[in-house]
């Protein structure tokens, strides 16, 4: 690495743990030193999260912004962006998009913005106060990355970009880190060794209200209700931690369950507890291209996930997994009873599953379209024209 070589801010709401920032510090960590250096601006703050970066020379800036309006922190911003001086902003979802005026106002060269899965609050995309939002700020974003058709469709029909202003990158996953257990499934970390008749059900999910936690508890005791004679070789665990951890603990608690489940909370052995798993599940209302079911695949785990966002897009119907409609624990608790049924079909699921991240999903092809889309925007080098025109 050389100061001389050109500087990318990564703007973003919080550094912690999650499926975007996870993919962020991915880019950052392989991205060649001798191409680009990095700065990540948390219009809040970080976490310890932020650990995982490993390049020495990578800054962590916290604008320490107030929940609601804070106009001050967007002067923060752009006095930052005056001393940092960067060729290139990335901007990712809603909740960092205000900073593209920051950028051009401090004479940003390369402004691109990631859209990564749909707001908790607008599900359904159909919120007019962020479609405005969107289209307010588009004169002023060179170029989209977005991560899932879905996403790309949205940004064309609903927001107006061309495009030939966006760019589509699936999240990619490190295949060496995250692969297939040994036998059919490893022990689970802090755990002894499940019986072999025993069918570990498990997710990787941050405990709040967008990934719908609850739905897999509900599941999961309407599973052990339908069939009274399987509670003996069922097993649930759900690593990560959240606002609804408690609240999942009670509903287990609440359905004589407690016994069979796990909520270790947040770890960082995600490898070691996907390989302890018979069966992913991703209960989630919404999602971009989520990072757990990637990894999920990468271990030859068999996916159950909610046909949601770009989940149709990573889980192959019938041959990676099975996908059932968001919020409706019933048709999660009958795809979980099929595996249960034929753990054959499981394993061959997530073969598949293994095979498919192999061929499409390599971390080092997101990488290289990543620093393709960046070495775009530092050859325009065009002037800005801060208006509708300059769509």
């Amino acid at each position: 690495m050389t100061d001389s070589a050109p500087l990318i801010v990564h703007l973003v709401h919080r550094l912690e743990v999650g499926g975007m920032e996870n993919g962020l510090v991915n880019l950052i960590n392989r991205l060649p030193a001798e191409r680009y250096r990095h700065a990540v601006v948390c219009m809040t703050d970080s976490s310890s999260f932020a650990r995982r970066i490993v390049r020495a020379d990578v800054a962590i800036h916290a604008l320490h912004k107030r929940p609601g309006k804070d106009p001050a922190t967007y002067v923060r911003l752009w006095r930052l962006l005056r001393r940092l001086r960067p060729d290139i902003v990335h901007t990712r979802n809603l909740a960092t998009l205000e900073g593209m005026l920051a950028a051009a106002l401090a004479g940003v060269p390369g402004r691109v913005h990631g859209e990564h899965g749909r707001d908790v609050h607008d599900l359904d995309n159909t919120r007019r106060r962020y479609r405005w939002l969107r289209r307010a700020y588009r004169p002023l974003v060179q170029h989209y990355i977005v991560l899932s058709a879905e996403l790309e469709a949205y940004l064309r029909t609903a927001v107006g970009v061309p495009a030939r202003r966006i760019t589509r990158i699936y999240n990619g996953v490190d295949g060496v880190r995250f692969h297939p257990p040994a036998g059919v499934r490893d022990p689970l970390p802090c755990e002894g060794p499940a019986p072999p008749e025993v069918t570990v059900i498990g997710s990787v999910v941050r405990m709040e209200a967008v990934k719908d936690p609850l739905n897999l508890v509900r599941a999961f005791l309407r599973l052990i209700e339908r069939r009274p004679q399987a509670r003996a070789r069922l097993r649930l665990v759900m690593v990560g931690d959240g606002p609804l951890r408690a609240g999942a603990a009670a509903l287990l608690r609440a359905g004589g369950a407690e016994d069979l489940a796990r909520l270790p909370g947040s770890r960082d052995d995600v490898p070691e507890w996907l390989r302890g798993f018979d069966v992913f599940v991703l209960p989630s209302l919404a999602e971009g291209i989520s990072n757990t079911i990637l990894e999920a695949m990468a271990s030859a785990r068999p996916v159950v996930a909610t046909r949601v966002g770009g989940n149709p897009e990573l889980v192959v119907e019938g041959e990676t997994g099975l996908l059932v409609p968001r919020a409706d624990p019933g048709a999660l608790a009958e795809a979980l009873g099929r595996y249960l049924d034929d753990p054959v079909l499981a394993r061959r699921h997530g073969a598949a599953g293994r095979r498919r991240v192999e061929a499409a999903f390599g971390l080092d092809t997101m990488v290289t379209a990543y620093q393709a889309v960046y070495d775009g925007l530092r050859r325009r080098r065009v002037p800005d024209r801060i208006s509708a025109a300059g769509d």
